[in-house]
């Protein structure tokens, strides 16, 4: 079995919608075809002859040897999500956190410094927190408007890590000045995009060098698969792709058919989503109980110009905050009815968590601050409900 070509997408040839369904699939005409993805359910791949194999190790045959390095299914995943953010190749890994760390550590080794946006998931943080130094990695953090971000640079600085919109208030890094910055003083520029999907913005047009995802949340879009994905041109994803093998974070065929499956209804889905996490912002801050509403669509949001220029959609994803701190937050989740507890994102359901007992647990005072979440903050991750249903079910969790 041969690599499929698919994976090598130089451009975008068609809308985003087209490439989620046909982006990366084998040539699928010609009787008894299979329209659906076939899972290559196999841990290892035969030879035809030990030359072939010597071949393969020396690096002349793009053969499969082991799923860990690679795997038909993979392939196809890889390449409908290269496809979609209009990049030359993608690797798939087993979580979010294994294509982030993978594509970090790629860049990054002992001696080396990154410069962070503040305001990333909590897991990335804590890796940044607990783990990088110990490696010998210094973390620099900047706001997410950037100020100061000259001062942070040194001559070990090798890498800029954004993530916008974030994650749970929903700011935004002005795009274009980031990659300004990291060319200018020559970083490899690293760009989290779950919250926007490729759908809503694609920042390797814009000049990024790679683009990570949580494919956990909308790219698989239905809340039963864990998975992630690194973007970008042959030469990053090469080098991230040896990562993978090395750490061991590969993704599973039947995850990666997941992800195939769920990519397939992507546009649909953030564009139904977006809509009615609009008219969920719109009546979250009309409310009494409600002291802030944290979402680009609404013009109270401090990034909201950016956003409109940007972005092609405000998103899925809000958070707010209420006016009784902690306490009304823990009685609005409790009393949520068809909006259901529990972490991650993106999926069909509608979602409600409190950050500082997830995404944001294990963080003092002053990194909640610097993160801009209070006690009282809720993230919503908005799915496919009537939007009729999922406002009743606010003003009854509220009243």
């Amino acid at each position: 079995m041969k690599n499929n070509p698919a994976t090598k997408q130089s451009t975008q040839k068609h809308g985003p919608q087209t490439e989620a369904i046909h982006g990366g699939e084998p040539p699928r005409h010609g009787v008894g075809a299979p329209v659906g993805t076939p899972i290559c359910r196999t841990s290892t791949f035969t030879f035809s002859s030990t030359a072939e194999m010597k071949r393969w190790a020396e690096g002349k045959s793009k053969a499969y040897i082991y799923t860990r390095y690679g795997n038909p299914t993979l392939a196809v995943a890889e390449g409908k999500i290269a496809a979609l953010e209009g990049a030359e190749a993608a690797v798939v890994t087993a979580s979010g956190m294994a294509a982030i760390s993978s594509a970090l550590l790629g860049v990054l080794k002992c001696g080396d410094e990154l410069i962070s946006t503040a305001q990333v998931y909590g897991g990335t943080y804590r890796l940044m927190r607990d783990v990088f130094p110990d490696m010998g990695i210094k973390v620099h953090q900047v706001g997410t408007g950037l100020l100061g971000l000259e001062d942070l640079v040194t001559p070990r600085t090798k890498c800029l890590y954004v993530e916008t919109p974030t994650n749970p208030t929903l700011r935004l890094v002005d795009l274009p000045k980031a990659i300004a910055f990291a060319k200018k003083h020559k970083l490899v520029s690293i760009i989290d995009n779950t919250f926007a999907t490729p759908v809503l913005q694609n920042p390797l047009a814009m000049g990024f060098d790679m683009v990570v995802h949580s494919a956990t949340k909308a790219l698989a879009g239905h809340s039963d698969v864990l998975a992630g994905a690194a973007v970008g041109d042959k030469h990053w994803m090469d080098r991230i792709r040896q990562m993978v093998i090395y750490l061991g974070g590969s993704m599973d065929p039947e995850a990666a058919y997941l992800l195939i499956r769920g990519m397939k209804t992507l546009g649909v889905r953030v564009e139904q989503q977006c809509r009615n996490a609009m008219a969920v912002a719109e009546f979250l801050e009309r409310h009494p109980k409600v002291a802030r509403v944290h979402y680009p669509g609404l013009t109270s949001h401090p990034d909201h110009k950016l956003a409109k220029k940007q972005m092609r959609g405000f998103g899925t994803m809000l958070a707010f905050d209420l006016k009784g701190g902690l306490a009304a937050a823990r009685r609005f989740c409790d009393r949520v009815r068809l909006f259901l507890l529990a972490a991650s994102l993106g999926g069909v359901e509608s979602l409600v968590i409190l950050p500082i007992y997830s995404s944001h647990y294990n963080m003092s005072a002053e990194e909640l601050k610097r993160a801009d979440v209070s006690p009282g903050s809720v993230r919503v991750s908005v799915g496919l409900e009537d939007t009729e249903d999922l406002i009743a079910d606010l003003k009854q969790a509220l009243a």
